[in-house]
């Protein structure tokens, strides 16, 4: 009989699953909101989510990505921002969520789990990952392997300081930092007051709203110049951005690119920021990815 892992990438938007064969083949997809209310009502969704997309097909794993930080030899998130239910924060997601769906579960921060499917397969090398999405995180790999830290934050760009956000918090309470200028909800907040759908803001753009467009812009500067100071820093093989705002394409990598590369080093000069190549799919892919990684423990 074939079997099957689940594969489900957590946000603060939405809860996507996945289904996904041996050979790492999505074969459906699934998602529903994510709710905020209490961490037990957010594992309820995220079986529902794993037995709907299943569709009573067989499945023995579950891999998870989620927003926070998770210490990965227990599948606890340690430290979470609002954008998730308060008690997120000290959840046992891998415990909680095996007792639900009755196999094992493997559980990562959803940078961590993106950078997991782009590195399938891929060369070696020192690679920085980024999540653009209602949130900001990052990954970085080194030689084929996810770099946690000591605290489990490696890769966390979505807290550097820019300096330049205004009124606007970030999610983990503090202003100035990268996620306050360059989320979807950040980039929607500064086109219009209260606005959270960056969809808006692009239908905005593709009409031919010049402010809509050179909103923009302006995150994708802040991203590039952040990821450049991370790249002086690490001297990386590879720069990778994915999540739901990179589907933006060359509305986002143009001007990002342009800033990046305006702040390298002279002997990384040639480096540019690449999309993730599995597009979309990245984060589901790439929790369903860590449900195979024997370097994590499967929690059941």
């Amino acid at each position: 009989m074939t079997r099957y892992t689940v594969g489900i990438d957590v946000g603060g938007t939405k809860i996507a699953a996945g289904l996904v064969t041996g050979a790492g083949e999505l074969l459906a997809r699934h998602a529903i909101p994510t709710p905020r209310t209490t961490a037990a009502d957010l594992l309820d969704a995220m079986a529902y989510a794993a037995r709907t997309v299943a569709a009573g097909r067989p499945f023995d794993a579950v891999g998870v990505g989620t927003g926070g930080v998770v210490d990965t030899a227990t599948g606890t998130v340690t430290s979470a921002t609002d954008l998730l239910p308060a008690d997120w924060a000290s959840c046992a997601v891998g415990a909680r969520l095996a007792e639900r769906l009755g196999v094992p579960v493997t559980v990562d921060n959803d940078a961590n789990a993106l950078a997991a499917g782009e590195l399938d397969g891929t060369p070696g090398g020192t690679v920085l990952y980024a999540a653009i999405g209602t949130g900001i995180g990052g990954a970085v790999a080194v030689d084929g392997r996810l770099r946690h830290g000591r605290h489990h934050t490696a890769g966390g760009i979505g807290h550097h300081p820019v300096g330049t956000a205004g009124t606007r918090r970030c999610s983990c309470g503090r202003r100035g930092h990268l996620e306050a200028v360059a989320s979807g909800p950040a980039i929607a907040d500064a086109y219009r007051a209260g606005e959270r759908d960056l969809r808006v803001v692009v239908a905005a753009a593709d009409a031919g709203d010049g402010r809509a467009a050179a909103v923009i812009a302006d995150a994708a500067g802040q991203l590039g110049r952040v990821l450049a100071g991370a790249a002086n820093l690490l001297d990386p093989d590879r720069v990778v951005v994915g999540g739901g705002v990179a589907q933006l394409g060359a509305r986002l990598f143009d001007p990002l690119n342009a800033a990046f590369t305006a702040e390298l080093m002279a002997p990384i000069a040639g480096l540019t920021v690449e999309p993730a190549r599995l597009g979309p799919d990245a984060s589901v892919l790439g929790a369903a990815a860590l449900a195979g990684d024997p370097s994590y423990r499967r929690v059941s």
